[in-house]
């Protein structure tokens, strides 16, 4: 039993112990999180335009799986921004993880931006953007579970899913003002101007984001968690839980992450590429449902979050993975007609579930570990999950359309994963719903 389990709702502090001042500053944490993930899904949605520039193939659709190569680069990195930044946030503060997060991020992605293409540097161009994206997915590899273990953990004790909603929900709201800017770009400006330079906007833009983003963190105060573990450590009291639950709870962790991952990367990048390549849409048509797809998404996260404070996690945890197991087959096939009611329904019930994991998400980085080593272990089961099987999640989508012939075949990979995901979270995930997250 993990030591969550085992505490239940002993010593629990019901307020947080945080002041006014504290909560009335989670704004800051979640606007910060929607430039960081801005900044990570333009890649995505410019996918196709950056293959060809940086990885022009004769093939037809090895530009596509080249670009969404690199894509997956990002994530392959990911494990070494947690084992960097995790400890930082462990043992320096929350907020310190969080204040070079955004800033580092902004820069690469500007980096990015003005990167010259194939045509006028030859091979070094794909080296330098894989070199970026590489250093782009360290700096991403802090951000998520930083972001959200310093919002839960500001947050009053039966309110703290509706906190890890509003990570949750402005990461959703980075998606889809990414796809809303990349639909604009595409609507008003020629195929030629867009290849050229328009596609760049967004990611030189971003700096200022970056900077506006480091400017609204720079005053945040430490969490109560965390000045909790800092004495607790200065007075030598901290206790450690034993290998096995630690690893528990990183199974956990990494398995919630999978499910979550993946099933956000199939809607916000891979679907898009689906829409235009394989069933043959105009890139704004796809852009659209897409679009349409997340914001149901973020509107439905907010009240996703509140009922999980009612109910608990574990149902919402079973219902996200079950979901996603039994709609991932399904999926394809209505996409796969081309009929725009069925493509409307299928991404948005895709929608819902992925809205659910994500809150889920959010929470469990944060209850199922104990304090003091929270911000390292948690990093570490979500960016290894994400390296693993989210991040090439659109490369292995592409490649199974492409090598198989069907277009059906992404679904296989999605609800290979949800199974796997589901089993392991029925088995060993216990009810976390308000248990001592100062503990350890």
């Amino acid at each position: 039993m993990t030591h969550t389990a085992m505490n239940g709702r002993r010593g629990l502090p019901q307020h947080g112990g945080e002041t006014r001042e504290q909560k009335a500053r989670w704004p800051a944490v979640a606007v910060g999180n929607f430039i960081e993930w801005f900044d990570f899904a333009i890649y995505g949605y410019f996918a196709a335009t950056i293959g060809e520039l940086f990885f022009p193939a004769a093939a037809p659709g090895m530009s596509a799986i080249s670009a969404f190569a690199v894509f997956a680069v990002g994530f392959v990195s990911r494990p070494l921004g947690a084992l960097i930044f995790g400890p930082i946030g462990d043992r320096y503060g929350r907020r310190v993880a969080l204040a070079f997060t955004i800033l580092g991020m902004g820069v690469v992605t500007t980096l990015i931006g003005i990167l010259p293409s194939y045509d006028q540097i030859g091979v070094v161009a794909p080296i330098l953007l894989t070199l970026l994206r590489f250093t782009q997915g360290i700096f991403v590899g802090g951000e998520w579970s930083s972001a959200g273990i310093y919002t839960v953990e500001s947050a009053p004790a039966d309110r703290r899913a509706f906190a890890a909603s509003l990570i949750a929900g402005t990461a959703g709201l980075a998606f889809l003002a990414g796809i809303v800017i990349a639909g604009v770009l595409t609507w008003t400006l020629s195929a030629e101007a867009l290849r050229s330079w328009g596609w760049r906007l967004p990611f030189v833009g971003s700096i200022a984001l970056a900077f506006l983003g480091l400017r609204m963190r720079r005053d945040l105060e430490e969490t109560w968690v965390f000045r909790t573990v800092q004495k607790r450590r200065n007075d030598g009291q901290l206790t450690s839980l034993r290998i096995g639950e630690k690893l528990r709870a990183l199974l956990v962790s990494f398995a919630m992450s999978a499910l979550f991952g993946v099933s956000l990367y199939y809607l916000v990048v891979y679907s898009l590429s689906h829409l235009t390549l394989t069933v043959g849409l105009e890139k704004w048509h796809a852009m659209a449902f897409c679009a349409m797809a997340l914001l149901v998404s973020v509107i439905a996260t907010p009240f996703i979050g509140l009922l999980c404070d009612i109910i608990g996690r574990r149902p919402l945890v079973l219902i996200a993975a079950g979901g996603i197991m039994l709609w991932s087959y399904p999926l394809f096939i209505m996409l796969n007609t081309g009929d725009p009611v069925l493509i409307a329904v299928s991404l948005c019930v895709l929608s819902l579930f992925v809205s659910i994991a994500a809150v889920m998400n959010v929470i469990l980085l944060v209850e199922v570990f104990p304090a003091s080593i929270r911000a390292s272990y948690a990093a570490i089961g979500y960016n290894t999950a994400s390296a693993m099987l989210a991040g090439p999640s659109p490369l292995i989508g592409a490649a199974l359309v492409h090598y198989t012939g069907d277009p059906n075949a992404p679904g296989w990979y999605i609800a290979a994963v949800s199974i796997v995901s589901f089993a392991v979270l029925w088995r060993f995930l216990n009810e976390t719903k308000g248990c001592d997250i100062s503990r350890g």
